[in-house]
C-alpha cells in the first residue's frame, strides 16, 4: 500500500504544480507578492487534497470542494477579472487532472482487456501501472500546453468565457459520474464514461484554441483600425499643411516682389535695410528642398523644421521627379514615418550627435529610399516594438512602412550597427524600364 500512497502523493504534488503553472500563464496582477500569489494557491490546494483524500471518505465527491476552493485561492490572490480566474481553474483542472486520468484509464483499459483493477490491503485500486501511465501523461500535456500558453497575451471575452464554462461543466459531469461509480460505488467498468470525457476534454481545448484564436483576431482588427486611423490623420495633416503651404508661398512671391521694389526706391537707408531684412527673414521659402513631388516637399519641410527645432542636424538629398506611382497616403507613411523614427532616436543623445540623412530616388528600375540616424548604442529587446509607454498606440510606425511598401511590390529592411541605425526601403519601378 505504501506504494500507491507515494503515487498518489506524487499525483497531487503534479496536480498542484499545473495549477501554479496555468497561473503563471494567465494570471499578471498579482495581490501579494508574485512568488506568493503564485504559490499559495498551489500548495493550499495541493494540502487540501492530500486531506480529503487521506481524511475522509468523500471519494468522488471532493471534486465539488476542490474545485471551487482552487477557484477561490486564485481570485483571492490575483486582481485579475473573474473570467480569467475561471478559465485558468477550468484548464488546470482538466490538465492537470481530468484529461490524463480520462486518456490513461481508456487507454489502459484497452490494453488490459478491462481488468485495471487490482486488490491491496483488501480495498480495490487501480493497477499501479495505471497511475504510472496517467502521470506521464499529465507531465506530456501540460508541456505541451505550457509551450502554448506560457505567452498568453489575448482578451477573454465574458462571452467566451460563458461558453468554455458551459463545456467544462458538461465534461466535469461524465468525469464526476466516473469517479464516483468507481470511488463511491465500486463500480469497475467506467470505460464508456472515461472516454466520453476524454472526448469532451479534447473538445473544450479546441474549443479554447479556437477561442484565443478569435481574440487574436479581434485584437488585430481593433490594431488595424487604430493604424488606418492614425495613418489618415497623418495624411489629413500634411493635406492642410500643403494648403497652407501654397498660400504662403504665394504671399511670398508677391511680398518678395514688393520688398525689392521698396529696396531700389528713393526712400531713406533705413527703410530699405528694414526690407532687405525682411526678405532675409522670409528667405527660407527660396531653401525649399524641391523634390519633384509637391506631397513629399511639404512633408520634408515640416521635418526639417522639427529637427532644427530639436538641434537635429538634419539633411535630405531626394528627387522623386517622375516617381508618380506611390500615393501620397504611402508617401506621408514611408518618409513621415521614418523621419520620425529618426528624430525620436536623435532626441536621446548629445546635440552634437543628432545627425539624421535622407536620400532617396530612382536608381535604374527602383525607387530607394534610405533614412540614416545616429542612436544610442544600447538595443531595443526583440520583444518590444517601441520605447514609448502606450504600445497599443505606438510602435506600428515601421510595420506601416513595411505594409506601404510591401503594397507596391518592395521591401522594407533595417540595420542598427555602430551606433548607426539604417532603414532602406526598395520599390520596383512598374514596367521596370530605366530612366
Amino acid at each position: 500500500m505504501g506504494l500507491y500512497n507515494a503515487l498518489d502523493i506524487i499525483a497531487t504534488i503534479t496536480e498542484s504544480f499545473a495549477l501554479y503553472v496555468m497561473i503563471g500563464c494567465f494570471c499578471k496582477q498579482p495581490r501579494f507578492r508574485p512568488a506568493v500569489s503564485r504559490l499559495l494557491p498551489a500548495v493550499s490546494y495541493g494540502i487540501l487534497v492530500l486531506l480529503l483524500t487521506h481524511f475522509t471518505d468523500l471519494g468522488g465527491i471532493k471534486i465539488f470542494i476542490i474545485f471551487p476552493f482552487a477557484l477561490v485561492m486564485t481570485k483571492m490572490c490575483y486582481q485579475s477579472p473573474l473570467r480569467y480566474c475561471l478559465v485558468t481553474t477550468e484548464l488546470f483542472y482538466i490538465l492537470g487532472s481530468i484529461l490524463s486520468e480520462a486518456v490513461g484509464i481508456s487507454l489502459m483499459s484497452w490494453i488490459y482487456h478491462g481488468d485495471t483493477t487490482t486488490q491491496v490491503g483488501g480495498e480495490t485500486v487501480l493497477k499501479w501501472q495505471i497511475y504510472v501511465v496517467t502521470l506521464l501523461l499529465r507531465c506530456v500535456f501540460l508541456a505541451i500546453a505550457y509551450g502554448l500558453l506560457r505567452n498568453f497575451r489575448y482578451q477573454i471575452q465574458t462571452k467566451d468565457a460563458a461558453i468554455l464554462t458551459a463545456s467544462f461543466l458538461l465534461l466535469l459531469t461524465f468525469n464526476f459520474s466516473s469517479t464516483y461509480n468507481f470511488l463511491n460505488l465500486n463500480i469497475e467498468n467506467t470505460l464508456l464514461l472515461d472516454l466520453t470525457t476524454s472526448v469532451l476534454c479534447v473538445f473544450f481545448m479546441v474549443l479554447f484554441l479556437y477561442t484565443k484564436n478569435v481574440s487574436y483576431l479581434r485584437e488585430e482588427e481593433q490594431r488595424d483600425k487604430i493604424q488606418i486611423a492614425q495613418l489618415q490623420q497623418q495624411f489629413a495633416y500634411y493635406q492642410d499643411k500643403q494648403r497652407d503651404e501654397e498660400r504662403v508661398r504665394a504671399i511670398y512671391h508677391d511680398m518678395k516682389n514688393h520688398l525689392l521694389v521698396l529696396e531700389g526706391s528713393q526712400g531713406t537707408d533705413a527703410t530699405r535695410q528694414m526690407a532687405q531684412e525682411l526678405r532675409n527673414q522670409i528667405a527660407d521659402y527660396e531653401n525649399y528642398v524641391h523634390t519633384g513631388n509637391e506631397f513629399l516637399d511639404i512633408i520634408l519641410k515640416d521635418k526639417a523644421e522639427k529637427a532644427r527645432a530639436k538641434h537635429i542636424d538634419f539633411s535630405a538629398v531626394v528627387d522623386f521627379d517622375g516617381v508618380d506611382f506611390i500615393e501620397p497616403l504611402d508617401i506621408s507613411t514611408l518618409f513621415g514615418n521614418g523621419i520620425d523614427n529618426a528624430i525620436e532616436a536623435c532626441e536621446k543623445l548629445r546635440e552634437e550627435d543628432r545627425v539624421i540623412l535622407v536620400k532617396a530616388g530612382r536608381v535604374q528600375t527602383f525607387v530607394s529610399i534610405l533614412i540614416e540616424n545616429n542612436c544610442a548604442a544600447e538595443a531595443l529587446p526583440k520583444e518590444k516594438r517601441t520605447t514609448k509607454a502606450d504600445s497599443l498606440l505606438h510602435g506600428f510606425g515601421l510595420s506601416n512602412m513595411k505594409k506601404a511598401a510591401e503594397k507596391y511590390g518592395g521591401t522594407c529592411t533595417t540595420k542598427r550597427e555602430d551606433g548607426k541605425f539604417t532603414l532602406k526601403i526598395l520599390i520596383p519601378v512598374p514596367g521596370g524600364k530605366n530612366q
